[in-house]
């Protein structure tokens, strides 16, 4: 057996030892779908009653992954367990006394929790979306129907590199209380509100939740950005991939 595959073991068994982390993965998938079940249901008793304008940008699609935007917070807390459990309980400093090489250490954490968060959040994606357009009736779309399955596959993709963005972050915090006071508020308020006033809309629409929730809309005029569903998901992918960067420059720069 290779030192690689040895690696990769023991970060399988790392994640599945840790009972919070499981826990995180199944309200992240809860949280999404119910919200998102709850919020088409009203949607549809209330769908006559809205303006004509917003029923003519009316996004479907979209509308059933509302409930992402809390069940992102679980992906969020998973990608911050799965680092910062070593950190807080010490045991870091065996985890790189048994792997010295410390790219092999973190890109192993990441092949072990991206394939995860990705089958996870197809599923809470595929979910959320016929549920929610059972729920809408009438006004629902099907899989088949232009964009659609770009963006139900794109839920899923958006829900994996979050969690990925958040592995990155707490490499470079290390503290499970830092990371935690850091991205929840600034995923939950912070972005959202950059991303709403105009004084600040033109670089609130370049952060990574922004972004990346853009692939999960099939209405253009829904979310009005600069840039296509493909290219915010892009530039969500560039944010992650420069989170788990600074991370590893951090690991191989600081001591335990």
């Amino acid at each position: 057996m290779s030192h690689t595959t040895r690696v990769l073991k023991s970060e399988w068994t790392k994640v599945r030892s840790v009972h919070s982390t499981i826990w995180t993965l199944a309200a992240a998938v809860v949280v999404s779908i119910g919200l998102g079940a709850l919020i088409c249901a009203v949607t549809a008793s209330t769908f006559d009653d809205m303006s004509t304008v917003s029923r003519r940008t009316f996004d479907a699609t979209y509308t059933s992954f509302a409930g992402m935007s809390l069940g992102q917070l679980a992906m969020i807390a998973f990608g911050v367990l799965v680092v910062s459990a070593e950190y807080s309980t010490g045991m870091i400093r065996n985890s790189l006394a048994a792997v010295p090489q410390r790219g092999t250490f973190l890109w192993c954490k990441v092949l072990v929790a991206g394939p995860l968060v990705l089958v996870v959040g197809l599923i809470t994606s595929f979910c959320a979306f016929f549920l929610g357009q059972a729920l809408l009736g009438e006004h629902g779309v099907g899989i088949g129907d232009p964009g659609v399955l770009r963006a139900v596959v794109g839920g899923g993709l958006y829900m994996a590199l979050i969690a990925l963005f958040a592995v990155g972050i707490t490499f470079v915090l290390r503290s499970p209380l830092l990371a935690f006071a850091i991205l929840m508020p600034f995923f939950f308020l912070v972005s959202n509100i950059l991303g709403s006033v105009e004084a600040t809309k033109k670089v609130g629409q370049y952060l990574p939740d922004q972004a990346g929730t853009t692939v999960m809309s099939v209405v253009p005029e829904a979310l009005d950005r600069p840039y296509g569903p493909w290219e915010g998901l892009l530039i969500m992918a560039a944010w992650t991939a420069a989170a788990l960067i600074a991370g590893f420059v951090v690991l191989k720069k600081r001591d335990a």
